[in-house]
């Protein structure tokens, strides 16, 4: 990647100061500086890096927008996340949380778009930045339904936007599967290395991309539990809480059954082959395999 123009530098900050506003006022409601929580801490010092950054104008615009991204991922939204999940989810307020973090996770590519930088938000922001923004946004809406379909009344009268939310979060995490490309095996690969390359060839680069393949698999199970697999209507009127959708540019309905089984396949395979023994429990995917493997009504 060559150095930046002028434009692009002047660009990357006049885009990125009222977002830099924005997280410190959800900072400052947070507990501000002052909190002795260790993310809002570091979210302040990142915050405040990122202001004499602005001032000095000298930062290639990808570097604002990594340290930007780092604030809003590891730190702010995570400190938030981890209110809701505290707070079991508060049905009145939770929903319109999830959305307000989710939009914040989807920032930082918007803002590449932005600043017109000629370049794809990975060859900014780098892989790695943009699995864990895709894996927050997916956890985050695994969290919510996980939460949501126990409850009974609530989700009778909101099938549509459990259907939604369950809908995106699945795409997020497919999404941040999809951004390392598997490790093509030889017949050359040593014996010792075999566990490993098979499981570079599945796409598990970490547990958190295994994680990632129980969570979409597990929530395509709850969608063909709660919601069926009637006629597929519009995403457009099934948008749970505004004309957005969650940051989530998707407007594909999954296949639950088909996607589903695709996920937990993945994942037993995995933890039944090179990370037998290793602590990965399949009992709840096969007995989620079973049901996405029955004949279609």
């Amino acid at each position: 990647m060559g150095e930046p123009g002028c434009a692009e530098a002047l660009g990357a900050v006049s885009a990125l100061w009222p977002r830099l506003a924005a997280l410190g006022r959800r900072l400052a409601a947070s507990g501000g500086a002052g909190s002795d929580d260790t993310f809002l801490a570091k979210g302040s010092a990142t915050l405040d890096k990122l202001k004499d950054f602005r001032n000095e104008g000298k930062e290639h615009p990808s570097t604002l927008l990594q340290l930007y991204t780092q604030v809003a991922v590891l730190d702010i939204t995570y400190f938030e996340e981890n209110q809701l999940v505290d707070e079991d989810f508060p049905e009145e307020c939770s929903l319109q949380k999830v959305k307000e973090l989710t939009c914040i996770l989807s920032e930082p590519e918007v803002l590449v778009r932005e600043c017109s930088i000629n370049e794809e938000p990975v060859n900014i922001l780098g892989a790695e930045l943009l699995e864990c923004l895709y894996w927050r946004k997916g956890a985050l809406l695994y969290m919510y339904c996980h939460t949501a379909k126990e409850r009974s009344e609530w989700l009778q009268e909101n099938t549509a936007i459990f259907k939604k939310c369950l809908n995106d979060g699945v795409h997020y995490l497919m999404k941040m599967l999809s951004f390392r490309c598997p490790l093509q095996l030889y017949e050359d690969v040593s014996l010792q290395d075999k566990d490993s390359a098979r499981l570079l060839s599945e796409g598990v680069f970490s547990d958190t991309h295994l994680l990632a393949m129980m969570y979409s698999g597990e929530m395509c199970y709850w969608g063909l539990q709660h919601c069926g697999e009637g006629k597929q209507e519009s995403l457009e009127t099934t948008d749970p809480v505004s004309n957005s959708d969650l940051g989530c540019r998707s407007k594909v309905w999954l296949d639950f059954r088909e996607t589903g089984k695709k996920m937990l396949e993945k994942y037993v395979a995995a933890c039944e082959g090179p990370l037998k023994g290793q602590g990965w429990n399949t009992a709840a995917a096969k007995q989620m395999l079973c049901y996405l493997m029955k004949p279609r009504n």
